[in-house]
């Protein structure tokens, strides 16, 4: 249905990256949602009403409660979809992740819940309902639940949204909890077996921990995380395609919602390169970033003597000495400024953000290797931590 509709609904479907089109599939997918849900609400309430069972009447609200979480990430997309402003100059795109984390939070919330009514159905059970028209509407809810679960996990995917995501593992979590009520009355049904509490304990558990996940999703990128290293290689592909780039550093990326970040880093090019050419070249690199990513970008030129041969052989050295004390350590912007009695080997260093030593241990290890392969020459280090 939901393919269906977007191919109806939706020009250019198949563009998953353009915001536009990203931002009309999470429209499109919460208000089926909210269509869903409240359908599922109707259909148990009636049913609960009918045979009297309180546990399908608590489903059934549950499930307007899962509409409103719908409403949530509607309002999320229409809200990700606003041009900046003055105020937020850089997009409401991380609305999306706001969104997202209520409904997980929504998720936990009902974990608790169903945990805390378990404990008092294990301490003082009650009788379940076990009519044909209970068994029904169960099946078709679990049934409906799993495909809402599969739509918006399919397309939470495709359009790498995290508010579909955690909405998929609210529906996930859903048909999960009723399946376990309808097992229950199967076995109820079949020995007089009541086992409802610690079969609602188990599935509480499970919802809980799938809510801890989604939460950890989308509050995530709010925090600021690591970009993949897909983006990362891509970034440095599309530089180092350029003639005159010498090598990449300091990237780093600042996500402001799906689709919109901004992109700053060092790029290294020939210190005997005419300035204006360079400048030039620079201009035609955060275009190109542009145009894959959608994305502002700022690159700064490092500019580097490739025509001295000293500089190179320290540069090697100061290379090799970093390496042998670790090999995830790197250097650049290596130069050599002569001193009175001496010359200063002056870089900055990587150092990895899970480095177990401290940042002047290493400096004093890397400095004492540099020392001694160049007598008369000072190593000064400015360390610098990794954000990718």
């Amino acid at each position: 249905m939901v393919s269906l509709l977007s191919k109806l609904l939706i020009k250019d479907y198949n563009n998953y990256s353009d915001a536009v089109v990203r931002r009309k599939y999470g429209i499109l997918a919460s208000i089926i949602g909210i269509f869903l849900n409240i359908l599922l609400f109707g259909f148990k309430y009636f049913a609960g009403w009918i045979s009297g069972s309180v546990a399908i009447m608590a489903d059934a609200f549950n499930n307007l409660s899962d509409a409103g979480s719908s409403i949530i990430t509607l309002a999320g997309f229409k809200v990700t979809g606003m041009s900046p402003d003055a105020e937020h100059p850089f997009g409401h795109g991380r609305v999306e992740y706001i969104s997202g984390f209520i409904v997980s939070m929504a998720i936990i919330l009902m974990g608790f819940e169903l945990l805390k009514s378990s404990a008092v159905k294990i301490l003082h059970p009650v009788k379940i309902d076990t009519s044909a028209a209970a068994f029904i509407i169960l099946a078709a809810s679990v049934l409906i639940k799993l495909y809402m679960a599969f739509y918006n996990s399919r397309i939470g995917s495709k359009i790498n949204s995290a508010a579909m995501k955690a909405t998929a593992t609210d529906s996930l979590s859903d048909s999960v909890a009723t399946s376990v009520v309808f097992v229950s009355m199967v076995v109820m049904k079949c020995s007089g077996i009541n086992i409802d509490g610690y079969t609602g304990a188990l599935v509480a558990i499970f919802i809980l921990f799938a809510g801890y996940n989604a939460a950890k999703d989308t509050i995530s990128p709010l925090l600021g995380t690591k970009p993949s290293k897909e983006i990362v290689e891509v970034i440095d592909s599309i530089i180092m395609s350029h003639e005159g780039i010498l090598g990449v550093h300091d990237l780093i990326i600042h996500d402001y919602g799906p689709g919109r970040m901004i992109v700053s880093l060092h790029a290294e090019v020939p210190g005997d390169r005419n300035i204006y050419e360079l400048h030039d070249l620079i201009d035609h690199i955060e275009n190109d970033l542009d145009d894959r990513f959608n994305c502002e970008c700022v690159i700064h030129m490092d500019p580097v003597d490739i025509n001295d041969s000293r500089t190179k052989e320290i540069r090697a050295g100061a290379v090799k000495a970093a390496r042998s004390v670790d090999e995830r350590l790197s250097i650049h912007d290596l130069r050599i400024v002569p001193c009175q009695n001496y010359d200063n080997i002056i870089f900055d260093m990587i150092i990895p953000p899970e480095y177990h030593k401290k940042d002047k241990e290493i400096k004093e290890q890397v400095c004492t290797k540099i020392e001694e392969m160049y007598p008369g020459c000072k190593a000064v280090i400015k360390i610098d931590k990794s954000y990718i």
